[in-house]
């Protein structure tokens, strides 16, 4: 941000309210276990900006959650909401806690104590939350049931329900789909065929299962895919859909028989054009930067690359997709979900992918645009734009 406050021109006013946040909230979550003991987590929900409209961000349970990351990831919703021109802020949060060791009957606690904590922060006027890792439809429904329970039926709370509670169509595949409309669009404006086109995907879970299935269907050839387990590359292609099979057979990419298992960041030394890193952030770094061998990084993931790292990638000349750009699909189809919830509309699926594919296009193309003009990386110029909108609209406002 500061960098692009720099090549913009920001004055030290505007940097300062874009550089804190606006809100942040510590709480603690209370829940009954099933043996009748309890435990308590620490939570947060934490708002960057709100400039533009109403916050928004994502909910996740981790044991390694903390109130930087949050800070942090808040952050990057501002911009990213931004830069796809969707009206709203950005916000995160959630609890620092390993949901795999609750049954699902204390899942559900968690998630209603949780959401019971911050519920004087959100609203659908004021911070819709979604999910983010570790949290789906399922716990989406929960926290919605939780706030509708005390303050009326209010579907637009919260976007990532499931489809008979107001989810919007295509939701689950929309941050896969997002990417794979954003790098058809460079393809294009650099000349490449999709056939020639090789990807590996690094994380396997929703977002990186989904843009490696559509990739494969739109004739993108995916040779190699990573869990937290390992890799399985077949140089030849792989079909996605038999991977993911697989992986919810067995737990895990590996040992799958039309591959050959290697460690899982082998993966970074895959011959590619693509390298889609889809798992947790920090994924590449000073130290490893140096291994990656394709030419293109589409990010699918949070901050999956570090700024040491990012550096490195340039003076190489690998180009990078930045995080707010090619992880922007879930955030835009939650909108549409959320103007769907407004209105009390149901869209087809066509209708949402559509739009997506709209906003990805024009957004890509403006990011594409500003990098060769200005002879910056799509990174930098992905943030001069969004800077650009959030200052411009903290100024209309008064910056109050």
């Amino acid at each position: 941000m500061n960098q692009a406050a720099d090549r913009i021109g920001l004055d030290d006013g505007a940097r300062k309210v874009l550089s804190t946040h606006r809100r942040e909230v510590a709480v603690s979550v209370r829940v009954p276990r099933d043996d009748g003991s309890f435990d308590v987590y620490p939570g947060w929900r934490i708002q960057h900006n709100g400039a533009r409209g109403p916050f928004k961000g994502g909910l996740r349970f981790h044991q390694d959650a903390s109130r930087d990351e949050f800070r942090c990831f808040s952050a990057l919703m501002t911009w990213k909401t931004a830069l796809l021109d969707v009206p709203f802020g950005g916000a995160k949060g959630g609890v620092k806690v390993d949901p795999k060791v609750l049954s699902v009957s204390e899942l559900e606690r968690l998630c209603r104590s949780f959401f019971s904590a911050i519920e004087m922060m959100v609203g659908p006027y004021r911070d819709i939350p979604a999910p983010d890792v570790n949290t789906g439809p399922r716990e989406m429904a929960w926290m919605y049931d939780e706030y509708s329970r005390s303050r009326g039926d209010s579907p637009a709370v919260i976007t990532g329900k499931p489809v008979g509670l107001g989810g919007s169509l295509g939701r689950d595949a929309a941050t896969g789909r997002g990417a794979l409309f954003a790098l058809d669009r460079i393809a294009r404006s650099r000349r490449w065929t999709r056939e020639h086109i090789r990807i590996a995907v690094e994380g396997f879970g929703n977002a990186g299962a989904w843009f490696a299935q559509l990739a494969h269907r739109m004739g993108y050839r995916v040779v190699a895919v990573s869990d937290s387990r390992g890799t399985v590359v077949n140089n030849e292609g792989l079909v996605p859909r038999d991977v993911l099979a697989h992986k919810q057979e067995t737990g895990s990419v590996t040992g799958f028989k039309q591959a050959d298992s290697i460690a899982g960041e082998d993966l970074f030394g895959v011959e590619c054009e693509v390298l889609a890193p889809a798992a947790l952030e920090r994924s590449i770094r000073a130290d490893n930067a140096e291994r990656v061998r394709a030419t293109l990084v589409l990010e699918l993931a949070n901050h999956p690359t570090t700024p040491d790292g990012d550096l490195l990638l340039q003076d190489r000349g690998v180009w990078v997709v930045p995080d707010i750009l090619g992880s922007a699909g879930g955030v835009t189809v939650s909108y549409l979900e959320w103007v769907q919830n407004l209105q009390r509309e149901r869209w087809s699926e066509e209708r949402v992918n559509g739009r997506l594919k709209e906003f990805m296009e024009s957004t890509t193309d403006l990011v594409l645009e500003r990098a060769d003009e200005g002879g910056v990386s799509h990174r930098a110029a992905a943030y001069e734009i969004a800077v650009e909108r959030v200052a411009e609209a903290g100024r209309s406002r008064g910056w109050h």
